[in-house]
């Protein structure tokens, strides 16, 4: 977990995560009970990729040089989950010239894009290649994780884990945030507000009536800024010295 008084995101451009067609305009209202049920793909399965390369690579150039010394950037996150929605490898061309067009720019920032499916090998090795930091996402219990840590230790590079926490799955801020630390790896979970994305609800549990859940799958705070659970809370501050 990174801490300051000030806040530094990552920014990406790209993700292969949930709806795949995305539009223009006033957004859908999210679905009742429903995880991540108004998030879309970027930039979705109904674009001919090549043809549109060119205003891609605008978009991508324009942004980074436009920020490409700002200190209040932490790090370029270029791709989510590249290969999600049953894409794959298919993912790779835009992947490998998005690292070529934000790296044109010259950001004073890293490049990374998260790696999150170990069965995506070529993805995966041009993922580790390309970043200057490894950036992952990781929902398994701290022994599983703690592998995929020490095989990405294997590579030299500093290493952030950019999602993880999803209670049920055994993943908690209390097993797993205290041995991010003790491996130097950079801790951030998904979520901070039970709100719109409804990330309160598992993947696939969805809850008809949108009534809460008995366990949060994500977040950390009610709507009223109340922590869900104050041991968490807590167990973040300590962590990070914060008194």
């Amino acid at each position: 977990m990174l801490i300051s008084t000030t806040l530094k995101p990552f920014s990406f451009f790209f993700d292969d995560c949930w709806n795949n067609d995305p539009k223009p305009g006033i957004q859908p209202a999210p679905k009742t009970g429903i995880h991540n049920s108004g998030w879309v793909q970027d930039p979705g399965t109904h674009v001919n990729l090549p043809a549109h390369y060119p205003v891609l690579e605008r978009y991508v150039k324009d942004v980074v040089a436009t920020f490409a010394h700002d200190k209040r950037i932490l790090l370029w996150d270029l791709y989510n989950e590249p290969g999600n929605s049953n894409k794959k490898e298919s993912s790779l061309p835009l992947l490998a010239k998005t690292f070529e067009w934000a790296r044109s720019s010259h950001p004073d920032q890293p490049l990374s894009a998260g790696l999150w499916d170990w069965s995506f090998e070529k993805l995966n090795a041009f993922q580790v290649a390309n970043s200057d930091v490894i950036t992952y996402h990781d929902y398994e219990e701290p022994n599983w994780h703690l592998r995929v840590i020490q095989m990405l230790k294997a590579n030299g590079k500093p290493l952030i884990c950019t999602e993880y926490m999803a209670r049920p799955r055994g993943s908690r801020f209390d097993n797993v945030m205290p041995m991010l630390k003790e491996q130097h790896v950079g801790a951030i979970n998904w979520g901070l507000v039970a709100g719109k994305t409804n990330t309160m609800y598992a993947w696939d549990t969805p809850i008809a009536s949108g009534e809460e859940p008995k366990l949060w799958f994500h977040e950390v705070f009610r709507k009223d800024g109340t922590p869900y659970k104050q041991e968490e809370t807590d167990l973040i501050k300590k962590l990070n010295g914060v008194k």
